[in-house]
């Protein structure tokens, strides 16, 4: 068999492999078609009449604006207890004594003083609670893909309709300082920005210090409409300390006085919104599913009164994606075209002088403009792929039917009114629900075709003849070793037991505005096992040899020619060990083949057993937490150990060359 041979029937047995991969990501975890279409003012979410004026009329797009301004304070990782009062569980107990708690007093103080001016939510995160994905949630309202995690390395351009593009449209300047993940999800959007360098986890002050220098002076000057602010200092303690540690104390006092300092500078026109991306565990890492790490704080705040009654007991649970089309309305906006969240009825009731009547019809209005974009986003979406269960969808657009018609009839019958607005908020919001919960159901259905393609590999030939055949117990130890590897140098196949430490060996510092670097650096730290073993895998064509005892051994004979063995000495010696190639070198990349493939046979077990355990337990509710990310590491190894074997493999042909030629001149200067 020649190289090229060789390398190239195991490139294909890998693109099989790779294949089956990608059929079982797209089928398997949480993807979807991105779609461009934006929503307009010009264009209503549906037919009916727009409440509080027509289209086009300034103020009222869709619905009328309630505030001109909003300050959006990001703090990453700003998990929900750490806004929670520091109290006793237990009457007649000390408080319970922990770092994070207790130190956001200004939002209790808020609380407590001016009821209907503020609300803290506790916001739930869909995963993957890495700081893209979240960012993309809270722009678009829509569900970031599961597999989107790797690339929260580089971030890339949002093509989706996002509440920075309708900012943006209508001519609002919108302002941004801190993490510079910003400029990369929406270059060019900004009127003005500070960005920061957001992946050196190391460092705790520098981004929220360059904030701090010019947030106020920012907001003193009026030249903005719309202003952001990324903190990454409580995320960055998380990540190198933990939560329990006293820093983490110090980063919350400091977050706790910039909220106070925002809130002496709000006009009555003016939105504060302060929120976390997704929280953290309690080594203070994130990226699952954990319920301390999809937990994350929400606070609004006006000057003017928000909300006509006071605070619940116990904070509402609301989905993260609801800020969304929430923020669109009361700015005056519409609602982002891929937007499944619902809208926070209760910033529609007005102030607490709102009588109840009129308080239930804006809500109804709210939620009836945000049904009707859903809706028109379900029949676009439905009409471009079909990713949606047909059955479902059909039953979510009877249901919207009956809840708009009597939404319309309400309006028609204000005599009847009273009576009916419960009943239609109720069928609004079982249809927002209903619509979220079909698209994420729907975006993790699975696909059969990964089992097919494995099939297809696993039945390929691998015998072949020759004297160089290394049994399977040596490969399959091998393949083994790698595995063991990776457990006994601390890695997990999980997202929040990353060894992230590692982007920062050889650079203290930090890698400025690098990210290919770490991202590289993080890769090789995790799947160094899988490479090394992989590159490593063709010396197995030793085995044979290195079970073999020392010194010479005699020839087989066949019987009968003893006598000639007698007479001919000479040749009862045979080579052993490594010399033993040059008596048969046609086998010899034969015998290089028939042992990559027998390595990616075991390799594609392995992915083959996680698909198998994903899609069967795809219901579990452990799913996203174990199962999911087992099959992506899985993945990702075998990619990395394919790629290695190929090298391996190449490298170990390019040595044989070199040591064939050197027989050759050998032999050719002992015959002169």
């Amino acid at each position: 068999m020649q190289k090229a041979s060789v390398l190239l029937f195991l490139a294909w047995v890998c693109f099989v492999f790779y294949a089956g991969i990608a059929l079982f990501t797209s089928g398997f975890l949480l993807t979807r078609l991105e779609l461009t279409n934006y929503s307009s003012c010009q264009e209503p979410p549906g037919p009916g009449s727009l409440p509080w004026g027509s289209q086009g009329k300034p103020g009222a797009c869709w619905m009328a604006s309630r505030f001109s301004r909003v300050v959006l304070v990001l703090i990453d990782a700003l998990r929900f207890d750490f806004a929670q009062p520091q109290h006793s569980h237990v009457p007649g107990e000390p408080p319970v004594s922990l770092p994070f708690l207790g130190k956001l007093s200004s939002l209790h103080r808020i609380l407590e003083t001016q009821p209907h001016h503020a609300r803290l939510y506790r916001s739930q995160v869909d995963p993957p609670t890495t700081t893209m994905q979240r960012l993309k949630a809270l722009t678009t309202g829509s569900l970031p893909t599961f597999i989107d995690a790797g690339s929260n390395f580089a971030s890339h351009a949002i093509v989706e309709d996002n509440l920075i593009k309708q900012l943006t449209s209508a001519g609002r300047r919108v302002v941004f300082m801190g993490d510079d993940t910003w400029k990369d999800l929406f270059p060019g959007a900004f009127s003005k920005a500070f960005f920061f360098p957001s992946f050196n986890v190391r460092d705790l002050d520098t981004v929220d210090n360059g904030i701090l220098e010019h947030l106020y002076p920012t907001m003193d000057s009026g030249e903005w409409d719309v202003l952001i602010a990324h903190f990454l200092g409580v995320d960055h303690c998380g990540h190198k300390h933990g939560p329990h540690h006293p820093e983490m104390a110090k980063k919350l006092s400091q977050m706790d006085q910039v909220i106070q300092g925002l809130v002496e500078r709000l006009e009555n026109d003016t939105l504060l919104v302060v929120a976390g991306d997704h929280g953290m565990t309690t080594n203070g890492d994130h990226g699952g599913d954990s319920e301390l790490e999809v937990s994350a704080a929400l606070f609004l705040y006006s000057p003017t009164a928000l909300f006509p009654s006071t605070p619940p007991e116990e904070p509402e649970v609301i989905p993260q994606v609801s800020l969304v089309p929430t923020l669109a309305l009361l700015l005056g906006l519409p609602i982002p075209f891929g937007n499944i969240g619902e809208v926070m009825a209760e910033l529609f009731s007005g102030g607490e002088d709102s009588q109840p009547h009129s308080s239930a019809l804006a809500q109804a209005s709210a939620l009836h403009l945000n049904a009707q974009q859903v809706s028109r986003f379900l029949h676009t979406y439905s009409a471009a792929t079909r990713d949606l269960q047909a059955k479902e969808l059909h039953q979510l657009q009877n249901l919207f039917s009956k809840a708009s018609a009597d939404y319309q009839w309400l309006l028609q019958s204000p005599n009847g009114a009273e009576a009916t607005l419960p009943t239609v908020i109720a069928e609004l919001q079982q249809f927002l629900r209903g619509a979220r919960a079909m698209c994420i159901e729907s975006w993790a259905r699975f696909s059969l075709s990964f089992l097919l393609l494995h099939l297809l590999a696993a039945g390929i030939p691998i015998t072949t003849p020759g004297p160089f055949i290394v049994p399977w117990r040596a490969v399959s130890a091998w393949a083994l070793m790698a595995t063991q590897t990776f457990y006994s140098t601390g890695h997990q196949p999980v997202f929040p037991a990353i060894h992230w430490h590692a982007a920062f060996v050889g650079f203290p510092e930090g890698h400025g505005s690098c990210t290919w670097l770490p991202a590289l650096l993080v890769g090789a730290n995790t799947f160094a096992s899988h490479l090394l073993f992989a590159v490593g895998c063709p010396l197995l064509l030793l085995w044979p040899f290195l079970c073999e005892s020392q010194g010479l051994r005699k020839r087989q004979q066949p019987p009968g020619n003893e006598a000639e063995a007698r007479v001919r000495p000479e040749e009862e010696e045979e080579p052993l060990m490594e010399m033993r190639l040059r008596d048969a070198p046609h086998h010899f990349y034969a015998a290089l083949l028939q042992l990559g493939l027998k390595y990616l046979f075991i390799l594609g077990i392995q992915i083959l057993a996680c698909a198998l355990a994903a899609s069967i337990l795809r219901r579990h509710l452990m799913v996203w937490k174990v199962f999911a990310p087992k099959f992506i590491f899985e993945a990702v190894g075998f990619i990395v150990s394919s790629v290695g074997l190929l090298l391996g493999i190449a490298l170990v042909m390019r040595v044989d060359g070199a040591v064939s030629s050197w027989f050759r001149q050998l032999f050719l200067a002992q015959q002169r």
